[in-house]
């Protein structure tokens, strides 16, 4: 788990977020570019109902398309339905599908879509995706996320079958979706890749390798694969993409011609096909490109705290671990930061949107970061008496250095050690050695990157429920169910708001700070859409004007 957090988190593989042309005058229409991109190592699958790696989720962003669509800002809008009415108690939506929608398939590799090679996308193929993602010999990684559907606990828990979840097709172009409860967080779902559908016809005649080869694919997106050659021990690696010209209408434009995208393994390679122009963008921790070629966009969809080592006697003591936290003065780390990073008193990131604004407007965490550094003594001596030490052993915070630069943490050291008489230096790791001491429990506290897999409130705190290093720091209750239970964005916001205040009260996750991610973009670019949790790069409105 760790691991794939931090794969996707140092490498953010592809660009940008709702680009503007900031002021400047563009000549032509920008269409019918072909775009070079970098994928941050093969795309392990392009099933989207299983795929939660970077790079599979940029392809499947312009593969496949859903119902609905979202923005940059968590605007909700129609895509593959045309309409869809919700009943009186928000349990039962009715979906209305476009019948424009068509999925294809290159038989004759000829690379013409022939009308023979495309059929249409019914409401079937969205009761089967959805009926594969609580089906548990599936262990899809958004279960837990679809679960306001109705049975679909009792199918994860396999006391039910998948037939039984609550989806139907009325007819072959109305959906049908029974919820448990009434649920603000469901539209922005559909909005999801995880929704996208899957025809169950195609899907078996692929003999269990859907999604991992270019044979195993279709469409009924902006793009179709053209071809994907990967050789783990050489180079030239791509993934190239032609528009699906079978989907494009008034409703659906698609601007760009072809995808070409370059498999690269490090991020390094990723930046030197960027200094060599061989790309067009990518994303990065590290602000440092000119203004003069580049645009720079930033998100802040990762919040960093502190955790302990469980098994570490005196990291354990919650007396020490509070007096730590009451130490800890966030304006004068704000003072001391540099520009990539917010000081953090929540964990939701600023990041997460709901009804089109930041949750961290909605809900402010000023409230969580009480700094009261006489209390701290208190009990910072109490913690002493009940581990019965005069003193506390030299210890270091683990920091990866390609997330965070070390630097930002010497006022807290520092603070600590004025307030507290307590020294606890820093310690720098590299990617790989972060991983491999946070998974042996080499570390008494580490600088830990949380990030969801969606940019929903319950999203981010089932982090806290499914990733062992941050179960151990919370209370054991699942949080993210009674936000899952919220009926409207109030209530979502409210209850969002209460499950953090009860994980940081245990002080086992104490944020620090919430972390930029820079958006790169050559300037002649515009409209490239970015969503910094998937960290997929949707280029179907994207326009060139080089």
């Amino acid at each position: 788990m760790l691991k794939k957090i931090l794969t996707v988190i140092i490498c953010a593989a592809m660009c940008c977020s709702s680009f503007a042309a900031c002021g400047k005058k563009r000549e032509g229409d920008g269409l019918n570019h072909m775009y070079d991109a970098p994928l941050l190592g093969n795309p392990e699958s392009l099933d989207p109902q299983f795929a939660d790696d970077q790079s599979s989720n940029t392809v499947i962003r312009n593969l496949y398309s859903g119902l609905l669509s979202s923005d940059e800002n968590g605007n909700i809008s129609l895509c593959n339905a045309e309409s869809y009415t919700v009943s009186d108690d928000g349990t039962v939506y009715t979906f209305s599908l476009r019948k424009d929608n068509y999925w294809f398939l290159d038989h004759n590799n000829d690379d013409v879509i022939d009308d023979t090679e495309c059929f249409p996308v019914t409401a079937h193929d969205y009761v089967f995706a959805l009926k594969r993602i609580p089906d548990p010999r599936m262990q899809s990684p958004y279960a837990n996320s679809f679960s306001c559907i109705k049975n679909s606990k009792a199918i994860m828990n396999g006391t039910a079958s998948p037939d039984s979840l609550g989806v139907k097709a009325a007819d072959e172009y109305t959906l049908e979706v029974t919820l448990e409860y009434p649920s603000a967080e469901f539209l922005p779902l559909m909005a999801s890749s995880a929704a996208y559908p899957c025809n169950e016809e195609f899907f078996n005649s692929t003999k269990g390798r859907y999604g991992l080869d270019d044979k195993s694919i279709m469409s009924n997106g902006a793009f179709f694969v053209r071809q994907w050659f990967y050789d783990p021990y050489g180079n030239h690696n791509i993934l190239y993409m032609k528009r699906n010209e079978k989907n494009v209408c008034d409703d659906y434009q698609v601007c760009p011609k072809y995808l070409s995208f370059t498999i690269e393994k490090t991020e390094s390679d990723i930046r030197s096909c960027l200094k060599d122009d061989n790309i067009e963008c990518l994303s990065t921790f590290n602000n440092n490109f000119s203004s003069k070629k580049y645009n720079v966009d930033e998100k802040y969809a990762y919040t960093l705290g502190l955790i302990f080592n469980p098994d570490n006697m005196y990291f354990s003591n919650k007396n020490l671990r509070n007096s730590l936290a009451l130490a800890i003065d966030r304006d004068a780390l704000a003072e001391k930061a540099d520009s990539s990073v917010m000081t953090a008193g929540g964990i939701i990131p600023p990041s997460v949107m709901i009804a089109g604004r930041s949750y961290r407007e909605l809900a402010s965490d000023t409230a969580f970061s009480r700094y009261d550094p006489a209390e701290a003594k208190k009990m910072m001596d109490s913690a002493m008496k009940e581990l019965n030490i005069g003193s506390l052993e030299s210890t270091k915070i683990l920091v990866c250095t390609e997330i965070i630069s070390s630097d930002n943490l010497i006022e807290l050291s520092q603070n600590w050690q004025n307030t507290l008489g307590v020294y606890i230096g820093i310690e720098d790791a590299s990617y790989k050695d972060f991983i491999r001491r946070i998974e042996t429990g080499e570390y008494s506290i580490a600088l830990y990157p949380v990030k969801a897999q969606m940019g929903t409130p319950a999203s981010v705190l089932e982090q806290f429920e499914t990733n062992q290093h941050l179960k151990d720091a919370s209370d054991g209750i699942a949080h993210s169910q009674s936000v899952r239970n919220s009926a409207t964005a109030y209530q979502l916001t409210e209850n969002a708001s209460h499950a953090e205040k009860i994980l940081i009260s245990s002080n086992g996750f104490i944020p620090l700070f919430y972390k930029a991610t820079y958006f790169v973009y050559r300037n002649d670019n515009e409209d490239i859409l970015f969503d910094p949790f998937t960290g997929a790069a949707d280029f179907r409105l994207a326009k060139n004007f080089g």
